[in-house]
C-alpha cells in the first residue's frame, strides 16, 4: 500500500527494519537536544506529515529499548492518527526513570504502525448474550 508522505524534517523515512517488522521507528526533529528531567515529559516532533487511505490509522507507540534501558514512553499510547488528519505527527515523550535523559536530534523516539480498522453502527439492546465469563473483569480466572 503506497501513502502520501511529506518530510520536512533533516531525518529519512521511518521504514521497516527488519522484513517481518510491523512498525517503523519515528525519529525526533530537533534542531538541538532536549534534555528531559525525571518525570517530566514534552511534545517532539517528528517533521512527517501523512495521507492516509480511508479506512486506516496510524498508531504511535513506545520503543521498547528506549523504555527498559532509560525509562523513557509514550503518554496516550497508543496514540492515533486519524485518515483525516494533514497536521504534523509529534510524539509526547516522557521519562519515568530517575535520572534526566538527553534527547537527540535525530534519535529514534517512537515506533509508527498502519492498520486497517472498522467503524461500528450501536445497535441499543436491553440485554446481551450471555458467555462463560459473563461479567468476568480484571482477575477473574485468579492468575
Amino acid at each position: 500500500m503506497k501513502v502520501k508522505v511529506i518530510n520536512r524534517s533533516a531525518n529519512d523515512l521511518p521504514r521497516y527494519e527488519t522484513p517481518l517488522s510491523a512498525g517503523m521507528d519515528v525519529r525526533a526533529d530537533l534542531s538541538e537536544p532536549i534534555i528531559l528531567k525525571p518525570l517530566e515529559r514534552t511534545l517532539v516532533p517528528t517533521g512527517l506529515y501523512v495521507e492516509l487511505p480511508e479506512g486506516y490509522e496510524m498508531q504511535i507507540r513506545p520503543r521498547s529499548g528506549l523504555a527498559i534501558k532509560h525509562g523513557l514512553t509514550l503518554l496516550n499510547t497508543p496514540g492515533t492518527i486519524d485518515a483525516d488528519y494533514r497536521g504534523e505527527i509529534k510524539v509526547i515523550v516522557a521519562n519515568l526513570s530517575s535520572e534526566a535523559y538527553e534527547l537527540k536530534p535525530g534519535e529514534r523516539i517512537a515506533q509508527m504502525v498502519v492498520s486497517q480498522f472498522t467503524q461500528v453502527e450501536w445497535e441499543p439492546a436491553e440485554e446481551l448474550s450471555q458467555t462463560e465469563r459473563g461479567t468476568g473483569g480484571f482477575g477473574h480466572t485468579g492468575k
